[in-house]
């Protein structure tokens, strides 16, 4: 902290609980789509590493994969030998610095992925719109965009 600036204030109680209710809500709701969505047989990390390189153009090196995970390289480099072993993913030399190696979707990995957040995606909509009104679904949407704003860097 530098001279010129302040100390952090206090949360408020509003901010406190704000953040209680938050992250009790998405934890239960990363665990329901989760399950909606048959991945049980993947851990967390399996499934948001397949998810990121579902996202990735040509594939990531194991120590992209373990900084966007906030993991060391050594449990990346397990958790990808598992996802291998599955046949999920594959090594593959960098086009362009062949000292490295990518690690990307196989043709059934990449199936498995893209089934997987399907089904998600139409679970969360199904409930959306049996347990809530279309006022409901509009304040969703404006919360979300709130959200977004704390994960912005």
């Amino acid at each position: 902290m530098s001279e010129d600036s302040e100390p952090a204030a206090e949360p408020a109680p509003s901010a406190v609980r704000a953040s209680q209710r938050v992250r009790s809500v998405i934890g239960k709701l990363r665990r329901r789509i989760r399950a909606a969505a048959g991945t049980g047989d993947f851990t967390l990390t399996q499934a948001s590493t397949v998810g990121r390189l579902l996202d990735s153009t040509g594939g990531l090196t194991t120590s992209d994969l373990a900084a966007a995970e906030g993991m060391r390289h050594q449990s990346m480099a397990t958790t990808i030998a598992a996802l291998a072993a599955e046949g999920l993913v594959e090594r593959q030399r960098d086009p362009e610095d062949g000292r490295r190696l990518l690690i990307a979707l196989t043709p059934e990995g990449r199936r498995r992925a893209e089934e997987g957040r399907r089904a998600r995606g139409e679970w969360l909509a199904a409930e959306l719109q049996r347990k809530c009104t279309e006022e409901e679904r509009q304040t969703v949407i404006a919360a979300m965009a709130v959200l977004e704003r704390l994960v912005q860097d």
